[in-house]
């Protein structure tokens, strides 16, 4: 992609913005993992000022004449070159930029990690009151980000276009009505099937086992071990300090063994993507989200997304792998499963069950949970709602879609770390995510008539590379809809997810 001096210089003036933001991400890797509680507000300020750092640069005069030269050296380049969309992604990041004050970006920043220690607190005691606070203060400074890029019908507008570009609240308003229309039927009818035996889930399961057989399933679903590793966190996420240092974590409970082994597959599922990007673009705009000041392979969110779900539902939530990978767990866990197959540990691990948990959902109920929280995230960008209603409204809600009782807030509005780390307006990407990890599957089955017998068989690399040579490797090249349009020759589509639903929950 660097293939002349103009184009050169404005790489360096990236890469050095990549390494900075990378730097912020190690440190925040650290306060989920390894901090000790009394470092929230200190390490905040460092992020906030590493975050303040990638932003004085990418600004500076000396990246806006690179950045012009190099926008005359491809003027003549193909529009999707990967050398002219760097440039475009590089200038666009630049005009988003000069419009937002650099208070407010390091302010919002340094939030995240008091806030999150907050909510850390909050969930541990079931007290929305601890974390209530520092709440309003990430809604005041989505408002003033809101208003200052600016959006045209609804404030969500700005928060969303952040993960999702191109996505409104209007536009997810009917995507969630066509899908709640199309999922209602089908968990209807699979709530009606006899519920299977799932005793043996909640039996004792020590963390030593669970983490081995976390990091089995996470090397056979092809992650490289010597780029990579797994830790141990409250809520699971990956991390990446370019392709080549990406790391993944998980939590245990003892008293539940799925748990761990479908967030370890989970977060799995992003950390392909960021090592299967291309070399190329290391260090580089195609691998850096200039305008999140974020340093990620992935092309959006729900593309990310689509890549984690892909490998968590579709791979390690299949009967094929747990007939295949079934007497593996049960060697870390022989007295625990003696007396459970295969077939009844499946029937287990896709049981429909509405529950309050989103992380620990079944797959016609996950959703409806992300449904929840966006219709939230509207209210509260709007006022419609206030914060400190914000548990009565999610309670009602749990009520209205599953006739459950929300028990207390650590069951209900305290679960989902995002809200505490900023992240106000991603919820919908897990459930893009969902719908296009369904079309992009469907499509590959159908070009590839050996992939079926390939999965069955462990060979997961068939599938990897596949998505490695289809997504991985482009990068942040093409936007969501381009990317879903060259690999399925079709926009976003409800309909492949909900025929994928059918035949595994009403059908078999």
């Amino acid at each position: 992609m660097i293939d002349n001096p103009a184009l050169a210089a404005l790489h360096e003036r990236v890469a050095t913005i990549n390494d900075v933001l990378n730097a912020a991400s190690l440190l925040t890797w650290d306060s989920r993992t390894m901090m000790p509680a009394g470092g929230a507000e200190t390490r905040g300020h460092q992020i906030a000022t590493l975050t303040r750092l990638a932003r004085d640069i990418l600004l500076a005069p000396e990246t806006e004449r690179a950045l012009e030269a190099a926008e005359r050296a491809v003027q003549s380049a193909p529009e999707d070159s990967a050398a002219r969309r760097a440039v475009a992604q590089t200038r666009a990041a630049l005009d988003h930029h000069n419009r937002i004050p650099a208070a407010l970006i390091q302010e919002r920043v340094a939030l995240r990690t008091t806030a999150q220690a907050a909510w850390i607190e909050a969930r541990a005691k079931s007290d929305f009151s601890i974390f209530a606070p520092f709440l309003e203060k990430t809604i005041t400074l989505a408002h003033a980000y809101a208003d200052t890029v600016g959006f045209a019908e609804h404030p969500y507008d700005a928060m969303v276009a952040v993960y999702e570009p191109t996505e409104t609240a209007a536009s997810l308003k009917t995507f969630f009505a066509e899908l709640r229309a199309g999922l209602k039927p089908i968990l209807d009818k699979a709530r009606a099937r006899p519920a299977p035996r799932s005793d043996f889930l909640f039996r004792d399961y020590p963390e030593d086992g669970q983490r081995a057989f976390g990091e089995f399933v996470a090397g056979r679903l092809g992650y490289d071990f010597t780029r990579g590793r797994l830790d141990k966190t409250v809520h699971p996420f990956e991390v990446s300090f370019t392709r080549n240092d990406v790391r993944i974590t998980t939590r245990y409970r003892r008293d539940y063994l799925p748990g761990s082994i479908f967030a370890t597959a989970h977060e799995t599922g992003h950390a392909l993507y960021e090592q299967g990007g291309d070399p190329a673009f290391v260090r580089t705009t195609l691998a850096t989200d200039l305008i999140g000041l974020y340093a990620v392979n992935g092309t959006s969110l729900g593309t990310h997304e689509s890549q984690s779900r892909l490998m968590e539902n579709h791979v390690t939530r299949s009967r094929t792998f747990w007939q295949l990978h079934f007497p593996d767990l049960q060697r870390h866990f022989p007295a625990q499963l003696g007396d459970v197959n295969a077939e009844e540990f499946y029937r287990a691990v896709t049981r429909v069950e509405p529950g309050f948990i989103r992380v620990d959902a079944d797959e016609l109920t996950y959703d409806f949970h992300i449904m929840l929280r966006v219709e939230l995230e509207n209210a509260l960008m709007d006022g419609s709602l206030k914060v400190g209603d914000l548990p009565r409204a999610w309670n009602e809600a749990i009520k209205r879609d599953f006739d459950l009782t929300v028990p207390d807030d650590a069951h209900g509005v305290l679960q989902d770390v995002h809200w505490a780390t900023g992240y106000m307006g991603s919820f919908a990407s897990y459930t893009i995510g969902n719908v296009m990890a369904a079309q992009v599957m469907e499509t590959l089955r159908a070009q590839d008539k050996d992939l079926h017998s390939a999965i069955e068989g462990g060979d997961y690399a068939r599938l990897n590379d596949a998505l490695g040579e289809k997504i991985w490797r482009h990068g942040r090249r093409f936007r969501r809809q381009e990317l879903l349009a060259n690999v399925t020759g079709r926009s976003l589509e409800v309909a492949p997810y909900l025929r994928y639903l059918e035949a595994k929950y009403v059908q078999a």
